[in-house]
């Protein structure tokens, strides 16, 4: 792997760009477009550059392939666990109204949730892809 000094240092500034962009995606989702697959992505991709420019070793030493298991299952044990706090508290699978005092405070909160589980399943994925596919010419 060749190490260009121009391509560090400009990813080096990006990478922290991305990441921020991804966190206003993710959070910014049940007001206008965007959300918890689109802030995943974005996330991933990030990380994907750190790769491709600094090696998949150093990569992995930020985010182990362990640690993106866990993720991709709390993601998903996330969304999961919003329908079924709202099924003990009265409503329909994901009827996110019975979440909060007010149904338009229960509806923030639970979109606000599940578009976070999404977000965490979808980069953890992304990322493990990634690795598995990169990662095979090794020895």
């Amino acid at each position: 792997m060749t190490h260009n000094l121009i391509l560090r240092v400009i990813s080096k500034f990006l990478i922290p760009l991305i990441i921020l962009f991804a966190l206003y995606v993710q959070f910014h989702g049940d007001f206008g477009p965007g959300g918890g697959f689109q802030a995943g992505v974005i996330f991933s991709s990030s990380i994907i550059l750190y790769a491709l420019v600094f090696g998949l070793d150093a990569a992995e030493k930020i985010i182990p392939t362990a640690i993106l298991r866990i993720l991709a299952s709390l993601g998903a044990l996330i969304y999961a666990s919003v329908g079924i706090a709202s099924i003990f508290s009265g409503g329909n699978y994901l009827n996110y109204s019975v979440l909060a005092d007010t149904p338009v405070a229960g509806q923030h909160l639970g979109i606000l949730l599940v578009e976070l589980g999404v977000g965490i399943t979808v980069s953890a994925v992304m990322l493990i892809i990634f690795f598995s596919f990169v990662g095979r010419s090794r020895p």
